[in-house]
């Protein structure tokens, strides 16, 4: 009996959501949970955050230089955000996705409309909505990193950030962690069974048939 393989090519998923919703402790949790899943690091001009690693959560890098990987096309996409500029690097995630590989990105709605232009059908998205303002509000007073003012540009961003909901595949709203990281997890698997994603079916089939 011949053995017929089914591949499958990576796909992107994207978790989105205004800042304090939740998406970095979610997509921490399944990074943490499935090893196929890889993380995109973004290259970013904005200086590190308290506990945030170099090349671990972002690449931190000169203004200069970001333009430059602009001008030579390196990134799959870019933004800028609170005066600061965020982008896709586009070497490593081609590499994952074609190794068959799931990234995932955490990227405003911005980075996710510049993607849908150049990912054809690997890409998976998600929008994390918080319960409720004053919760939001409260996640993000409780992490203590941001100025008074920063925090009100953020509070003022989020209802802009939300009301691009309906430009996303799957909504979750996150009321309870641990159900939303379920939630995300369930979308992943339903994703890569798509019959589209899974490269050789067809001879698979085929052989299987031939078996009969």
């Amino acid at each position: 009996m011949r053995e017929n393989k089914v591949q499958r090519r990576g796909l992107m998923l994207v978790l989105s959501s205004p800042s304090g919703a939740g998406k970095t402790t979610i997509s921490r949790a399944i990074l943490r949970d499935d090893g196929n899943l890889v993380i995109s690091i973004s290259v970013t001009t904005r200086a590190p955050r308290p506990g945030e690693v170099p090349g671990k959560d972002y690449h931190f890098i000169a203004e200069t230089e970001f333009k430059r990987m602009v001008a030579a096309k390196e990134l799959l996409e870019h933004a800028k955000v609170f005066d600061n500029y965020y982008g896709t690097p586009k070497v490593y995630v081609e590499s994952q996705l074609a190794a068959g590989k799931d990234v995932l990105f955490d990227i405003d709605w911005q980075g996710t409309k510049r993607l849908k232009d150049s990912a054809r059908g690997d890409l998976v998205s998600v929008f994390i909505l918080p319960p409720s303002i004053i919760e939001l509000e409260r996640r993000l007073r409780g992490r203590a990193q941001d100025s008074e003012d920063v925090m009100r540009k953020r509070m003022a961003r989020a209802s802009d950030e939300m009301s691009h909901w309906p430009e996303y595949e799957y909504i979750v709203i996150n009321r309870d962690v641990d159900e939303s990281i379920a939630q995300v997890k369930s979308i992943l698997t339903t994703e890569r069974l798509r019959r589209e994603r899974q490269v050789g079916l067809a001879d698979f089939v085929n052989g299987l048939r031939s078996e009969s």
